[in-house]
């Protein structure tokens, strides 16, 4: 059995999946096996994706006996990204065409957009992968920016999903470093996780780590192959962000694939990150964000936690939460959205005292074992930044418009943005965090800031 059979058998959503070379020829008859009784089609595409694969599905639905529409999003100023109006808009040419099945084709933001409207229609829909750019191909949930905020908003996976890697392979360059960087974080973001389980925060799903881990490292192996367009690199890219989104389906939970890299890319998504004139592409934010989770995770490893003073560390932290709460004004200055989130967030996960005191005393016990096993896990830090810098992705945060004091405040406050555990968690309640803050932004550090 492969890893993609064993994925299926336990995906909530996704029923039938290709990956490879060629893999577009297979539409029509994934179409026909999900939708037997369904006559009429939706392709939803925009100019280039029709180009690279939408014409060549069109004419293979056409020839299986389906009667295939096409609807084109054409984008304003040569790009769009997915908002919530483009759901309405696309919703509205779905339901048009009375009776259609939707055939999403194209990359995250394609899929985001007929993923959300086809949940409003109650329809189920498949999705032809284009490039290899995120791992939202096959995830519950759609990243759309809705009331001048990105969210997740809840909706069905797909229920068929292809990718052709040698599409893919040919697609902008970009959008493969965005994808590599975007698989890059499952490392950190699996460190994250061994230390959750351990404290008992958030137990690791067996099936869950195997279909993100397992193929991971030989996904990653070859960044320079990938950037060239190499087809068989591509297709290993595809294979590892697809099997992290089947993993989150077998979860019901993004734990797999997402640890503190994602909730800087998260905190950067509330203040609408651009570049250039341009969002900033969810891998290359996250990939940004793995270089600090590394760092994070390195200076943990670095402290002698097996001769922690558990007393000490109790006696420094918070008193209660509304103590905590005083200061996010502090932390976040003039942004309201950002403290409304932490004051719903944070409490969640906020330990008493006496809750701390047995937190970090089941630490100090497993150090050994735990630090090693973290260690195991991790990539270091100077591999990461020269694997993004191979692969064409964005290594320091001015590349993606990010100055060094503007992430140095990020940083500080990530720990209050979501209810779940992370390393940069136990930094914060060892009393660590600003000695953390001090070393990587202060001189010297990795991003020094200056003046």
């Amino acid at each position: 059995m492969t890893l993609i059979e064993e994925a299926l058998r336990h995906t909530t959503d996704t029923k039938a999946c290709v990956i490879g070379a060629g893999a577009v020829e297979s539409a029509a008859r994934m179409f026909r096996g999900l939708f037997p009784e369904a006559r009429r089609a939706i392709v939803v595409e925009d100019p280039r994706t029709r180009a690279a694969a939408g014409t060549r599905v069109t004419e293979l639905l056409r020839a299986a006996g389906v009667e295939p529409a096409e609807y084109v999003i054409e984008p304003g100023g040569g790009w769009f990204h997915a908002e919530y109006a483009r759901v309405e808009e696309v919703r509205g040419a779905i339901a048009a065409a009375s009776g259609a099945i939707p055939v999403a084709v194209g990359s995250g933001t394609i899929n985001d957009l007929v993923k959300r409207a086809s949940e409003e229609l109650g329809l189920r829909y498949i999705v032809v992968g284009t490039a290899a750019s995120m791992d939202g191909y096959t995830s519950y949930g759609a990243a759309i920016t809705k009331d001048g905020m990105k969210q997740t908003l809840a909706c069905k996976a797909p229920l068929g999903c292809l990718v052709d890697s040698a599409i893919a392979a040919a697609a902008p360059k970009e959008m493969v470093a965005s994808g590599y960087a975007d698989l890059l974080a499952k490392i950190p973001a699996g460190a994250d996780w061994i230390l959750a389980d351990a404290i008992g925060a958030e137990a690791i799903h067996p099936l869950a780590w195997k279909l993100v881990q397992g193929p991971l490292r030989e996904s990653l192996s070859n960044p320079a192959g990938a950037a060239a367009g190499d087809i068989a690199e591509t297709e290993k890219l595809c294979s590892g962000l697809v099997m992290s989104a089947f993993a989150m389906q077998a979860m019901g939970s993004s734990r797999p694939a997402s640890g503190t890299e994602h909730q800087v890319s998260h905190y950067w998504d509330m203040e609408d990150l651009a570049f250039d004139g341009r969002p900033v592409s969810h891998g290359f934010k996250v990939g940004i964000g793995t270089l600090i989770s590394t760092k994070t995770i390195e200076f943990l490893l670095r402290q002698d936690l097996a001769n922690l003073d558990v007393e000490a560390a109790v006696a420094r932290w918070w008193p209660d939460f509304a103590t905590v709460a005083a200061t996010f004004p502090k932390v976040f200055g003039s942004r309201p959205a950002h403290i409304r989130r932490a004051n719903e967030e944070y409490p969640k996960k906020f330990p008493t005292r006496d809750a701390l005191r047995r937190e970090l005393s089941a630490v100090k016990a497993m150090w050994p074992d735990l630090s090693a096993r973290m260690r195991a896990q991790l990539m270091p830090f100077e591999e990461v930044r020269e694997n993004l810098r191979k692969v064409g992705a964005p290594y320091e945060p001015e590349m993606i418009g990010v100055t060094r004091e503007r992430f140095r405040e990020t940083y500080r406050g990530v720990p209050y943005m979501r209810a779940r555990y992370f390393s940069l968690d136990l930094v914060d309640r060892l009393g660590l965090l600003d000695q953390l803050i001090d070393e990587l932004f202060g001189p010297g550090g990795v991003w020094e800031v200056r003046g």
